[in-house]
């Protein structure tokens, strides 16, 4: 038997399954469907369903800090430990480890979250800057994000928009979603012709691609 499910009815033709970020289930079905039928349909993919909420738990634990010495923290698709320190100046340091200091150790997922943004900021800026001058692309400014459902954007006045959770992953990652949001400045959909750009730029951007599609789920902090 499955659990508890959301149902959200509307005029599409076939039944689909949803699993959230928090493990809950959204069942989406045509307007008429019988409600058995959709029982029917959901306890057909039970097995599917336990996996995928097994896997949203364990990038869920993974995400979800207590900020207890060795916890493990990415960086530029490293993993490094948390130290934590005495009362000092600076909140929080990166020299091959985390250092917190203890007197920020009460607010340290703010502290964390505004140390992952300006880095993302940082290094976004300066991989932007340098793809956008060889590829000729002209953007109006960067943003950096909370975004948890997307690594960046584009919007129509030319702001590129990253989740400071792209600086966790790994530079040729980082490089490849720089790219992707500079494409978009000239082709706003992924037809096959934006796609035809970006490996212009980028030959090996599928590895790049894949990278975050493997692991992105356990960037980020919290849920």
């Amino acid at each position: 038997m499955t659990g508890p499910y959301q149902l959200i009815r509307s005029r599409r033709r076939t039944i689909a399954l949803i699993v959230r970020e928090d493990g809950s289930l959204v069942v989406r079905a045509p307007l008429h469907s019988a409600e058995e039928d959709i029982r029917t349909f959901v306890e057909s993919k039970a097995a599917w369903i336990r996996r995928t909420q097994a896997r949203v738990d364990e990038s869920l634990r993974a995400r979800i800090k207590k900020f207890e010495p060795g916890e493990q923290f990415w960086y530029l698709g490293k993993t490094y430990p948390l130290v934590i320190v005495p009362p000092s100046r600076s909140a929080l340091v990166w020299d091959s480890a985390f250092h917190l200091s203890s007197s920020s150790r009460a607010n340290a997922e703010r502290v964390f979250i505004y140390w992952y943004k300006a880095e993302a900021a940082r290094i976004l800026s300066e991989r932007v800057s340098w793809y956008a001058e060889q590829g000729g692309f002209a953007y109006r400014r960067i943003r950096i994000t909370s975004a948890r459902t997307r690594w960046g954007s584009c919007s129509p006045d030319g702001t590129l928009c990253f989740s400071y959770r792209l600086v966790m992953a790994p530079q040729e990652a980082i490089d490849y979603v720089a790219v992707h949001e500079l494409v978009h400045l000239k082709l706003k959909n992924h037809a096959r012709a934006f796609w035809t750009q970006v490996e212009a730029i980028m030959p090996d951007y599928r590895p790049r691609l894949d990278w975050l599609n493997r692991n992105g789920r356990f960037l980020g902090i919290g849920k």
